[in-house]
């Protein structure tokens, strides 16, 4: 379990910082469509700075599960990120590797979220983690768009649901607030902490995450 992901880190020197700053997650970006995108050459040679505790993520988009499977276990990852179109038979495909699953919040809200999640309950593959992003049609996140923070906020009085990660245009300005009025178990950032895609802020990712560790001291 993490409390503060940064994600779409792809040069080691912005994998220190954010460790440094005080993240206790990267994300590493395997889809190729990203400005964020890495290869598992390059994400080999970021994990290999990062100390064992630090949980590494890899993000998915529409990818084959073998392919998945295999990118997960040669790196080795701690955590797959499904940030597509994937069904709860694709999550039932990549057995027993830890997965959040990335849900884009549209006009029906939470109930997509949960219909999806008893399927997978179904199925015997619920997800470890649940992450709530903005929707931007044509765009699988990274877009710096905020979610609705008053929708995502009835997750977790859900009972029986996985912990949610609250992701989607939080910076350091904002994070605080989103913390205070969601309440999740954890927070995802990787645009609002950037200089240009890919490339991170070192002041911003330092504030982000100082602001964000100030808001889960106060509940």
């Amino acid at each position: 379990m993490f409390r503060i992901k940064i994600c779409g880190i792809t040069d080691p020197g912005d994998a220190r910082t954010a460790i440094q700053a005080g993240a206790d997650a990267v994300g590493l970006n395997f889809y190729p469509a990203s400005p964020r995108f890495i290869t598992p050459a390059g994400a080999r040679q970021i994990c290999r700075v990062l100390p064992a505790e630090i949980v590494k993520v890899g993000v998915f988009v529409n990818a084959e599960a073998k392919d998945v499977c295999q990118t997960c276990d040669e790196i080795p990852l701690d955590l797959i990120q499904l940030h597509g179109d994937e069904t709860p038979k694709y999550i039932a495909r990549l057995g027993n590797r830890p997965v959040m699953r990335a849900f884009r919040l549209g006009p029906e809200g939470l109930q997509p979220v949960f219909a999806y999640l008893e399927e997978c309950r179904q199925l015997g593959c619920v997800p470890k983690l649940v992450l709530l992003d903005a929707l931007c049609q044509g765009v699988y996140g990274g877009t710096g768009k905020n979610a609705d923070w008053s929708i995502c906020a009835q997750y977790p009085g859900r009972e029986g649901v996985p912990p949610l990660i609250l992701a989607g245009g939080l910076t350091e300005s904002n994070v605080g607030r989103a913390i205070m009025q969601v309440r999740p178990a954890g927070v995802d950032a990787a645009g609002g902490v950037e200089s240009s895609p890919g490339r991170k802020d070192p002041a911003a990712l330092i504030a982000f995450v100082q602001a964000a560790r100030e808001a889960f001291a106060a509940f």
